[in-house]
């Protein structure tokens, strides 16, 4: 039996309906991820099972019992949100415990978690500070203390990195995957950063208009995207889409396995541009753009209209203006439908 079951979970407001009907598993100690693009639900999908906000019909299910209408006091969670919401005037250690002393632990019992938690978040030496004495990152860390001196079933984050520049964020992934190790806990994380969801899931959920519409590990998603929203929507720089009737060459690449109206959907990684020669093989175009990222290089070219990135390992001589010939990797196609859906993979 699954640790924590959604069945058929709704929620509107009013008129608007905002989760229209989520059922999802997940099993204990897993670390799942919600991805999606702004307004798709997944924070407010997240607020109900927090229990921050009331399900309008469904039930969820933690460990065997129906927590649907329980308070969010009494559901056996606890959430970290995106502003670190600490008590200014509190030290880390009193923020950390301030939980535990309203449910009357005994001190020596609060003092040992809250150590604990302070020495797994590298926090020791700072449990005397206040919380503008520490960086932002810091306070996120607090702020995630506090959650893991409760032992709750399972930890919820909403967004916990948006307020951190590049190189906190990065750390602080790094930190929250080494502790999720750590613990075992069940976690569920809410992102609109796919770097965060391919490096921390254990399993993504992404969402579209208050519905799921693929669940998978990361790699699943990146290599058998179920619909073009998924394949568009995993992947940094996004798939590039072509009209069927885009370019022949390309499409008969597929062995006459993509419909006349359908989509073909090649990754960045999937195309190779190189300087256009007599006789080159590969379709005409012109680059448009060169980003050298030192590790890789994106280049975007023009295909009569049509525009496309390329990722190659390798720096190029190329330069913007540059007539080249673009060839793709026929075995790592994608074919969707007219409606948008997955077909069968070309190889």
């Amino acid at each position: 039996m699954a640790f924590l079951q959604l069945h058929q979970i709704k929620k509107s407001f009013n008129d608007a309906h905002i989760i229209k009907g989520v059922d999802l598993e997940i099993q204990k100690g897993e670390f799942i991820v919600f991805v999606g693009p702004s307004g798709c639900g997944k924070s407010t999908l997240l607020r109900l099972i927090a229990g921050l906000e009331q399900i309008s019909s469904g039930n969820l299910l933690l460990d065997g019992k129906d927590i649907t209408y329980a308070p969010s006091g009494k559901r056996d969670l606890a959430m970290v949100f995106q502003s670190y919401a600490l008590y200014p005037h509190m030290s880390v250690f009193d923020n950390m415990s301030f939980a535990l002393k309203l449910a009357n632990v005994p001190k020596d019992e609060i003092k040992a978690k809250v150590e604990r938690a302070a020495q797994q978040l590298n926090l020791t030496k700072y449990l005397e500070h206040t919380p503008k004495q520490l960086s932002g990152g810091q306070r996120q860390r607090v702020a995630i203390g506090r959650a893991i001196v409760r032992a709750p079933k399972v930890f919820l984050f909403d967004e916990p990195l948006s307020n951190l520049d590049a190189a906190l964020r990065g750390n602080t992934r790094v930190e929250i995957h080494k502790l999720h190790r750590a613990l075992g806990a069940t976690t569920i994380y809410v992102t609109h950063d796919q770097v965060e969801a391919m490096t921390l899931a254990d399993r993504v959920v992404v969402l579209k208009d208050g519905l799921i519409e693929q669940v998978g590990t990361p790699l699943e998603l990146y290599d058998r995207p179920v619909n073009q929203f998924v394949a568009q929507f995993i992947g940094m720089p996004s798939m590039n889409m072509l009209p069927a009737q885009a370019v022949p060459s390309f499409s008969a690449a597929t062995g006459g396995r993509l419909p006349g109206d359908g989509f073909l959907g090649v990754r960045p990684e999937g195309l190779r541009v190189h300087e256009k020669k007599n006789g080159a093989a590969g379709v005409p175009g012109k680059v448009e753009l060169i980003e050298a990222l030192g590790s890789d290089t994106l280049i975007h070219v023009d295909i009569g209209g049509l525009q496309l990135i390329a990722r190659q390992n390798e720096r190029t001589p190329l330069q913007s203006g540059d007539d080249v010939a673009v060839e793709l990797d026929p075995s790592v196609l994608h074919l969707f439908n007219r409606e948008g859906r997955a077909l069968a993979a070309a190889s």
